[in-house]
């Protein structure tokens, strides 16, 4: 299980073993006291049983703070926490080492040193390594990228959003496949110059408006609707974000959600349920979860007619 966003550039990480039911428990409480957009927790089962969990930041906590909120519900194995400096590095550069170019439908993302294995019908999206989230391989970046595919197949959104851009790789895209206008934004104007830029290589600097904001907030995109909306981000993020999504979204449209682990979907989708929309489809990729949804709930069951009343 994850909260909150993965900061661009942390400085400071927190290891601590424990069983399931705690590292749940410190996982939720840490995502709710620290700010979500400079700080992620993680939590992941080890082979021998145990469970790790590992919360990053993006400045230097008060470790004896730290160490005293978990207290309570992690007891003694406090005392056996280890907090770690993190050398600044290009963390997405790094990941990338070795990593091919990643196929969805005609899209293919690859970096520069990859153009060479782009064919002649493909959609190709250029992405190199960048401080910023998003370069396709991610699970949750691929299944948002598959979405994009089957829409495009069935119609032709004229108005897209596209929240927590990242390296703007879903906008240019929807852009490039869609052939439609699209607005991104991220809460990191970091990302937002990471972004303009690769529109800008991919020739859709035209198509795409960029924005530095949270959520929906800001001109280009609050009181607006869009014919498909996608938000490649967080669970915690998502469910706040529901009302806003929602509101953004034309009555026929589509929201696309990602960044989801299995446990997070059944959440989620109570959150989306309670603005109106359903599930019209799921994919699960590298142990992600992608959420494709639409207004409007299950079809009504027909309802079985007694003998006498049938033709």
């Amino acid at each position: 299980m994850l909260e909150g966003l993965p900061p661009h550039r942390p400085t400071r990480l927190l290891r601590l073993v424990t069983d399931e039911a705690r590292a749940r428990a410190t996982t939720e409480l840490l995502g709710e006291v620290f700010d979500p957009t400079e700080t992620a927790v993680a939590a992941f089962e080890t082979p021998d049983g145990t469970w790790l969990l590992e919360a990053y930041f993006a400045h230097d906590p008060d470790e004896d703070a730290v160490l005293e909120l978990i207290r309570p519900i992690v007891g003694a194995a406090a005392d056996q926490a280890v907090f770690e400096a993190i050398e600044e590095r290009d963390w997405v550069k790094a990941s990338l080492d070795g990593l091919k170019p990643v196929r969805a439908g005609r899209i293919l993302v690859h970096g520069s040193h990859d153009r060479h294995v782009v064919r002649a019908n493909d959609v190709p999206v250029q992405i190199d390594a960048a401080l910023a989230f998003g370069t396709g391989h991610h699970g949750t970046t691929a299944g948002c990228l598959l979405a994009l595919v089957e829409i495009g197949k069935v119609r032709r959104p004229r108005r897209l959003l596209d929240v927590g851009t990242g390296t703007g790789i879903l906008a240019i895209a929807a852009a490039s496949w869609l052939k439609r206008p699209v607005v991104a934004g991220d809460l990191d104007p970091l990302a937002i110059t990471v972004a303009e830029g690769n529109a800008r290589r991919n020739g859709v600097a035209g198509r795409v408006s960029f924005y530095v904001g949270p959520g929906t907030r800001h001109p280009r995109a609050h009181g607006r609707r869009f014919d498909l909306v996608l938000a490649n981000i967080l669970a915690k993020p998502l469910r706040r974000l529901a009302p806003a999504l929602t509101r953004a979204l034309e009555p026929g449209g589509t929201l696309v959600l990602s960044g989801l682990m299995a446990p997070d979907v059944q959440g989620v989708l109570s959150a989306y349920a309670a603005q109106g929309l359903c599930l019209a489809r799921r994919r699960d990729r590298d142990g992600w979860a992608t959420l494709v949804l639409r207004r409007g709930g299950a079809a009504p069951r027909r309802r079985r007619l007694p003998a006498y009343d049938r033709a």
